[in-house]
């Protein structure tokens, strides 16, 4: 997505990352970290499906691989978001899951995150996937209505009990 020329809108962009942008990556996933752990859920989805986004070799591992994607989405030249999508392979065709998405704050309702998510969804499309994936912690409407915006809609719920929590009740 680019502003009209000679426009005073700031041009976006969502491209592929690389190695130079590594230290943003970091930066934004921390920014992000903090973001979800005082949410309902958050710790357990950083321990289960967050895990190392704040080190730099985690990065280096899914940069320029073929089983996924990170993009970074830019306002000018400057990295403000981040988004990750892998595919996995189902019976009939592929599946692609958004691993995360991300925007820090002060760049929030500008159209960078709609730009991410339409590159998102062309690289599932270019690989033949039947559908894509995305989650949202329970109470986060943000995302929940950023996701519906683009056209996904909920097909599975996960439920949980924290038996750390537990106050003897069934079970």
């Amino acid at each position: 997505m680019s502003a009209v020329p000679g426009s005073a809108d700031p041009v976006l962009l969502a491209r592929p990352a690389t190695t130079d942008d590594l230290a943003d990556l970091v930066r934004l996933a921390g920014l992000a970290r903090a973001e979800v752990e005082g949410e309902r859920g958050g710790a357990l989805l950083l321990a289960r499906e967050y895990t190392g986004w704040t080190a730099p070799d985690r990065w280096s591992d899914v940069l320029g691989t073929d089983a996924g994607t990170v993009l970074v989405g830019c306002i000018g030249t400057v990295v403000v978001a981040y988004g990750v999508a892998t595919v996995e392979q189902l019976d009939g065709a592929p599946l692609a899951i958004i691993e995360a998405i991300f925007v820090e704050p002060g760049a929030r309702e500008v159209g960078v995150g709609h730009s991410l998510m339409d590159a998102l969804v062309r690289f599932a499309r270019d690989r033949g996937c039947r559908g894509i994936d995305a989650r949202a912690l329970p109470g986060d409407r943000d995302t929940k209505n950023f996701f519906e915006s683009s056209g996904l809609v909920a097909r599975l719920l996960t439920v949980h009990r924290d038996l750390t929590a537990d106050d003897g009740g069934p079970g």
